[in-house]
């Protein structure tokens, strides 16, 4: 995003109460299982960071960490994530409103830089349900809580601590300052990414350690068995033992799906990089040969043999 780094203290105070009175310069913006076989289970569409943080304490533990606060009682959250809204065929993982705030929790195995629309679409149906209509047409003013966004990354693809996604990023033909904007902070939760996070979040730490785990083991051996070795590796020493003894079955079967998908959807962003990038070149033959190259230099510069060439510019109809 080419936005310089704030040290941890201020990555809190982006999301903290009075979010929107933090302005920020836009070039500074973060199977069963009975010990058979298992096999990835395609009805699970929940993640194990939704169900660990599903949990009052744990997500209340979290938002602390976040938020750089120190709520003791976990009724002080009021859950709200809207279940039957579905995007793209995926949940919001985790919404609810603190001393007047509305947070958006997701997490992300994958980088995608449409987090600020999909927001969008979800923050309309969160205020739509809080709000009673009639009062929209009363003279006095509306209050809503104010929002803020939030990504927990855990993929591979990138490796900054923190960076802020925009909604005008995504808009064509802008002329000056948006009308419409927010802004999406992700938080790289892998292993040696915001210490100082991890440190006041134990159930985040372990869940990190967790993760760190199913890679290493997939690295030698198949998704299934690696997931099986990465449960059971963590009841044994320790890491969210707990959670993982009483969830066994329904965590190894959901990561094995989280996984699974994380791995199709790598293969077919290289598939849309493949396509594009072929493109490309087509586009660059077809240029050159119209402004006079030689097949045999337009070779020399594309890697296509000349036959392949010659083949090329008969479909271009050249």
């Amino acid at each position: 995003m080419g936005r310089r780094k704030h040290n941890a203290a201020v990555k809190r105070k982006l999301i903290a109460k009075g979010n929107n009175n933090v302005k920020m310069d836009r070039n500074a913006d973060l199977k069963s299982y009975a010990g058979k076989e298992i096999r990835a289970n395609r009805k699970y569409k929940d993640t194990v960071f939704r169900m660990l943080f599903s949990d009052r304490e744990n997500l209340l533990s979290l938002y602390n960490a976040v938020n750089g606060s120190n709520y003791e009682n976990s009724d002080a959250l009021e859950i709200v994530t809207l279940e039957n809204a579905v995007y793209m065929g995926m949940k919001n993982d985790l919404a609810f409103i603190v001393d007047m705030g509305l947070f958006l929790y997701e997490h992300q195995s994958t980088y995608n830089p449409n987090m600020p629309l999909r927001d969008l679409f979800y923050i309309s149906g969160e205020y739509q349900k809080l709000v009673n209509h009639k009062s929209l047409y009363s003279s006095a003013l509306q209050k809503i809580p104010a929002p803020n966004f939030i990504v927990f990354y855990n993929g591979t693809e990138r490796e900054e601590d923190y960076w802020i996604n925009y909604l005008s990023e995504s808009y064509e033909n802008l002329s000056g300052e948006p009308n419409l904007e927010l802004k999406v902070l992700t938080l790289n939760i892998n292993e040696g990414h915001n210490r100082e996070l991890m440190e006041q979040c134990q159930s985040l730490r372990e869940y990190a350690q967790y993760v760190a785990k199913v890679r290493e083991y997939a690295r030698e051996s198949g998704l299934d068995t690696a997931v099986e070795q990465a449960v059971d590796d963590c009841i044994q020493n320790g890491v969210l033992a707990e959670f993982l003894r009483k969830h066994k079955s329904e965590v190894i079967a959901m990561s094995i799906f989280e996984y699974d998908k994380e791995e199709e959807e790598r293969k077919l962003r290289e598939a849309e990089y493949e396509a594009g990038y072929n493109s490309g070149k087509r586009e660059i033959i077809r240029l050159m040969y119209n402004a006079g190259e030689s097949v045999e230099k337009i070779s020399k510069y594309t890697g296509y043999e000349v036959e392949e060439l010659e083949n090329l510019l008969k479909e271009f109809r050249i």
